[in-house]
């Protein structure tokens, strides 16, 4: 079990070997607000994420873990550097191309759901694919709901499911598209433990048996040990790395990262 923690200087966390990056930033920096009031959430980050792997992004409130997510898939545009989806320079697109990347080659799943409330669970899960007028793969639907084990609950609207099912219709949604990357930010955030690790389950089996790959900002070091691999994030900065995640070695590892951001003593010393 790899705990290495870097401090933010040290050189970029790579994607796992042998496997592609579904997702990758060069120099990434974006930076709020301009002269003395500038706030610079991301620093010059280089990562990878591995294509049909789990990573979880975490680190300290204001790391600029929500903010390297949101540049990640699009939602917000980079002060400089470059983001690619694939081979695509995803910097580059206007926003037209950047919608319909979004539509089509990337799922989302949000700490509140989302879902519309007027309509049942199967017409939400199909309504990407309705909004950009695509038709159904009828095997992959019957795929995300035995897997995701929404079959009997298809015909509910999400006032009549529990909090976990509407996460599940909502991971069910994210992927009916097959997209190349699924972004969740903090996905079990509004869900008490037991259906928090049910829905934590469901992303690791998408990716382990359905081929998918997922991106997970998180601060609950127990979710991020569902993943496969959790990128650490401090001032902006890659600053660490664990491999094959267990709750007690991510700990170990934001530990690190405080006694690293630790201040200065009285005396001079760290």
């Amino acid at each position: 079990m790899d705990t290495t923690v870097h401090g933010p200087a040290q050189p970029p966390t790579d994607a796992p070997p042998h496997r592609p990056a579904a997702s990758c930033a060069r120099g990434l920096t974006k930076v709020y607000g301009s002269g003395a009031a500038a706030v610079r959430a991301l620093d010059g980050v280089d990562v990878d994420f591995a294509a049909g792997a789990f990573t979880a992004i975490m680190g300290p409130s204001g790391s600029g873990k929500s903010t390297l997510m949101h540049l990640l898939a699009g939602l917000d545009q980079a002060s400089s550097g470059t983001v690619h989806l694939g081979t695509t320079d995803i910097t580059r697109l206007g926003d037209d191309d950047l919608t319909r990347l979004r539509r089509d080659r990337v799922g989302f799943v949000f700490q509140s759901f989302n879902l519309l409330p007027m309509l049942t669970a199967e017409q939400n899960v199909l309504l990407p694919l309705d909004l950009a007028g695509t038709s159904v793969d009828r095997a992959w639907f019957d795929t995300l709901v035995g897997t995701l084990g929404l079959g009997a609950r298809l015909g509910h609207r999400p006032s009549e499911l529990s909090g976990g099912q509407q996460q599940r219709v909502a991971i069910a949604r994210a992927l009916i598209a097959q997209p190349e990357v699924v972004f969740a930010d903090e996905p079990t955030g509004n869900l008490d433990s037991r259906a928090g690790a049910e829905v934590l389950s469901f992303l690791r089996r998408s990716v382990r048996e359905l081929g998918r790959t997922v991106v997970m900002v998180t601060h609950d070091p127990t979710a991020a040990a569902y993943a496969d691999r959790v990128v650490l994030l401090a001032d902006g900065r890659i600053a660490g790395d664990v491999a094959d995640p267990s709750p007690e070695s991510v700990l170990a590892a934001l530990d690190g990262l405080r006694m690293l951001e630790a201040p200065l003593g009285t005396d001079g010393q760290a």
